[in-house]
């Protein structure tokens, strides 16, 4: 059963007597913070002075709230500090590889990486948890794996190992759980529901004991950022501003669960909160990514209560930055808002003459889905416009660079590339006058997208399957199995305008 607005916020309200949430005592642990940067409670206090553990807790919670460059700048600090401390040579190698996010350490990184967990091996620790942690970063770094999926699936069997050695340390829990995630994105079926069932588990419990610990609210989020969970996040989304009211990706995850409840005012609201604390986020002289991802999910926001000019005032936002953050999440969102804009509106000609790879400082070369969605919506303004050699000419990028993906290793993303390209294949098909290819094209999307998950680097599909399956119906006159395929969109995201309003003509014409 999903829960609707308004009965969402009175929901909400019981969280609210946690009570100031960044308190250092409030539930009996000290954790200091810099004044006025409240960031939860971590008191993981490593084997190192007293200083330098208080440091460490607050580097530690930066990481949990995904602040990975922060993070990284605070624990590397801290090495300069106290070089004798091994878990901070730990924590700067741990940020090095960012389990749920789409970003991939390159060579130079992962050379940075392995120097730095080296120094944790030199600086020793004969403390079990901390050699634990070690070990298990260490064999993300190990040379002899062949890919990123691989690394991944080394430093979540490490995280295993710790959490069975240490089950009631909180930050160890923390980050097993958010190592079942990130092995559930690579999953299939029954595999990728178990490991979201056993990393929710393990978070909430986390959570219960502590309900301020960054990582155990981020990563339940995360862990409900699927279909079907969201409403099982709910006693935890709206204390997670609280804790760290500065921190822009700790203000923008509670939209990942309201996205996924259609509840668009509190997209719109954290997500500005969001963008305006990462305006204060520089990384080597570009605006951090968090920026422009709470701006795209801000686009996706008002796009669903057709506040367009609000959609594109913020587009016009992010493109006035001189520079973005040179990474794949900023390519990814740089090619989605326009995109969402213009198919949002069915505007097919401003779709069709999209740019595509600008601008030309992101990392097109390595970001086959991003530049995926600006072909997607090109074919599809080509072919709503008429012009099936333009619609062809994406239909074929699409195939181009979800073979590009198969062969970096990324099969999640190049899924995602697969369904974008079935379904502009079914409106050329559609075009050429076969009905029957059209809609057999559609119901494959449809099931190729329910075997894998939403990026958490989106807030959803430029144009999801059954909503473009329903479109095709009605076009087609078929207005009974147009409102089941609006329904069955529907029942994945709740309250997306272009759904609804294809319920309501598809209801309306099965009527006459």
């Amino acid at each position: 059963m999903r829960i609707r607005y308004p009965f969402l916020l009175l929901l909400l309200l019981f969280p609210l007597a946690f009570g100031a949430a960044g308190s250092p005592d409030q539930h009996g642990h000290d954790h200091p913070v810099p004044s006025g940067e409240a960031l939860g409670a971590v008191n993981f206090q490593p084997a190192c002075a007293a200083e330098a553990a208080a440091e460490f807790d607050r580097a530690l919670a930066l990481k949990h709230h995904m602040m990975y460059q922060q993070a990284r700048s605070r624990f590397r600090a801290l090495t300069e500090q106290a070089p004798g401390c091994a878990m901070a040579h730990w924590g700067v190698a741990a940020t090095y590889f960012q389990p749920l996010w789409p970003s991939r350490p390159d060579a130079e990184v992962l050379a940075e990486g392995r120097a730095a967990i080296a120094q944790a091996r030199r600086a020793g620790t004969d403390v079990a948890r901390e050699t634990a942690l070690i070990d298990a970063v260490d064999a993300f770094f190990q040379t002899d794996a062949s890919s990123y999926r691989e690394r991944i699936v080394a430093w979540a069997e490490g995280m295993a190992e710790a959490y069975a050695q240490h089950p009631k340390d909180l930050d160890i829990a923390a980050l097993y759980g958010l190592s079942r995630l990130a092995l559930a994105m690579g999953a299939d079926g029954e595999t990728r529901h178990a490991l979201h069932d056993e990393g929710e588990a393990v978070l909430r419990a986390v959570w219960e004991s502590e309900r301020t610990h960054p990582g155990a609210i981020h990563y339940s989020i995360h862990a409900t950022d699927v279909d079907g969970r969201a409403e099982n996040a709910i006693d935890m989304v709206a204390v997670y501003g609280d804790i760290a009211p500065r921190v822009p990706h700790a203000l923008h995850m509670p939209s990942h669960i309201y996205v996924r409840l259609g509840a668009w005012d509190e997209v719109i609201e954290w997500n500005r909160r969001s963008a305006d604390a990462a305006k204060g986020h520089a990384v080597n002289g570009a605006v951090s990514f968090h920026y422009i991802h709470a701006l795209d999910y801000l686009v996706y926001g008002y796009l669903q209560q057709n506040a367009v000019e609000q959609a594109q005032a913020a587009w016009a936002e992010a493109k006035a930055v001189e520079r973005h953050q040179p990474v794949f999440v900023s390519a990814f969102h740089v090619a989605a808002m326009p995109a969402r804009i213009a198919v949002e509106q069915r505007d097919w000609a401003a779709a069709r003459t999209l740019p595509v790879r600008e601008p030309d400082y992101l990392p097109w070369e390595d970001s086959h889905w991003p530049e995926g969605l600006s072909w997607y919506a090109r074919g599809l303004g080509a072919v709503h416009e008429g012009d099936l050699t333009e619609a062809r000419r994406a239909e074929q990028r699409l195939e181009s660079l979800r073979d590009a993906a198969v062969r970096a290793g990324e099969e999640q993303f190049s899924t995602y590339l697969e369904v974008d390209r079935q379904i502009l294949s079914g409106w050329i098909a559609h075009a050429d006058g076969d009905p029957d290819g059209a809609i057999a094209l559609m119901h494959a999307a449809a099931e190729l997208e329910a075997t894998v998950e939403k990026s958490p680097v989106s807030p959803g599909a430029l144009y999801p399957p059954y909503e473009a399956l329903g479109d095709l119906l009605l076009a087609l006159e078929r207005p009974d199995e147009a409102l089941s395929a609006y329904q069955s969109g529907e029942a994945i995201w709740p309250g997306r305008r272009n759904t609804q309003r294809g319920m309501a003509e598809a209801r309306a014409l099965a009527v006459n």
